[in-house]
């Protein structure tokens, strides 16, 4: 007997917001990370990008590079990217596919959890 049925690829899923949601903005669900495909009003069924390639904001200066191949984390209270774990704050978003520098202010990432 089959104990699982599929629902859909997963490339999206399934999202109700408590609060208005504009399109490109992250979302935190605990340990998944999801991007909104578009805006979303509060308490209306949308979806969220759980994979694929996306440009995140990331800090510049000193210190701040994301090398090609890392693990990118997202820095909720700062609202970027970073290749800091933050201690396990920071929730990862994926792989970056473009190296970054300290100047970059975006990194791309493939989104994986």
């Amino acid at each position: 007997m089959a104990t699982a049925t599929f629902i859909q690829q997963g490339d999206s899923i399934d999202y109700t917001p408590g609060a208005a949601v504009s399109a490109g903005d992250v979302v935190v669900l605990n340990d998944l990370i999801g991007v909104a495909k578009r805006d979303i009003a509060a308490n209306t069924l949308g979806s969220l990008d759980v994979a694929g390639v996306f440009e995140f904001p990331k800090a510049s200066g000193v210190g701040t590079a994301i090398g090609a191949g890392l693990d990118v984390f997202w820095d909720a209270g700062n609202t970027e990217a970073t290749a800091d774990s933050g201690g396990g704050t920071n929730k990862k978003i994926g792989r970056s596919v473009l190296a970054a520098d300290d100047d970059a202010t975006t990194v791309r990432v493939r989104l994986s959890q």
